[in-house]
């Protein structure tokens, strides 16, 4: 089961908040009553280090409200750098492969295309809009799931894709022969190629394998407005804009930068020799 890490967030930040507010315009005011009371009527006949001990003892914070101080300030941070600045994601899957492998941890820029609110999504700034060739991080429109794939096509393009070549608005986009390279996939390892594209002035590593052919019927579609089409680098193993259709504006979470660390499935230890700027 998928935990919404945001909305989990937000509830523990109401939550510590509302403690706080609980304890400063309530609780507090209890606790100073009894110490007053006891200053007065309770303290004689015991000595200071007495009397210091109880006061001590009735100027204690209940345990919940204690924490709920301690750990507001900090998931309130998290929340703001992770709403409005980066926010970690993690490869799940081989359909960005060779440009992003399976355990890689990217970070997301959730500023790039503007501001949102945490949760519902709702745009509060408008900065910048998706540029094609950029990678991006989004909700897909169906599952509800974190996807990371790059951005093919922009609001009104006409996207064409047949016989392993792409089109964007008539034009083939050209693709150069890097290498043969071994694909390793659910049926065993297969032949495929290894080319270098470019998209919207960014550079970028594809690759094919050999022996699929195209399992889709169709091959054109047309962008509404306020809508993306993304496609996986591993373009015989993806499962993105051809299959299930476009992202809407309000599905996208943010911009993928950089990849900050990696882990292979299982008992591993995560490793830093990957890192590097995502193009």
């Amino acid at each position: 089961m998928d935990i919404d890490f945001a909305l989990v967030l937000v509830c523990l930040v109401a939550f510590c908040g509302a403690l706080w507010l609980l304890d400063h315009l309530l609780i507090k005011k209890s606790r100073d009553e009894a110490i007053a009371d006891y200053e007065r009527n309770r303290a004689k006949g015991k000595t200071e280090e007495q009397i210091r001990d109880d006061l001590e003892e009735l100027a204690r914070e209940p345990i919940v409200i204690e924490y709920a101080k301690s750990f507001f300030p900090v998931l309130l941070i998290v929340l703001v750098l992770r709403s409005f600045l980066v926010e970690p994601f993690q490869i799940p899957t081989g359909s960005m492969i060779p440009s992003l492998l399976v355990g890689d941890f990217v970070l997301v820029n959730k500023y790039a295309y503007g501001l949102r609110l945490p949760v519902i999504g709702t745009k509060i700034v408008d900065i910048d809009d998706p540029q094609r060739g950029e990678v991006m991080v989004f909700i897909h429109p169906q599952e509800g799931k974190y996807y990371i794939k790059r951005v093919v096509g922009l609001p009104g393009d006409t996207i064409r894709y047949e016989d392993k070549n792409l089109y964007i608005n008539g034009e083939l986009i050209d693709k150069e022969y890097v290498s043969d390279i071994t694909v390793d996939t659910q049926i065993g390892e297969l032949p495929g190629t290894l080319y270098s594209e470019v998209l919207g002035g960014v550079e970028h590593a594809t690759q094919h394998i050999e022996g699929i052919g195209n399992r889709r019927t169709r091959t054109t579609w047309v962008i509404p407005g306020g809508q993306y089409f993304m496609m996986g680098d591993n373009r015989d193993n993806s499962f993105d804009s051809r299959e299930w259709g476009t992202v809407p504006e309000e599905n996208i979470v943010g911009k993928a930068i950089a990849v900050w660390m990696h882990k292979e499935p299982g008992l591993n230890l995560p490793t830093f020799g990957y890192n590097k700027w995502i193009n």
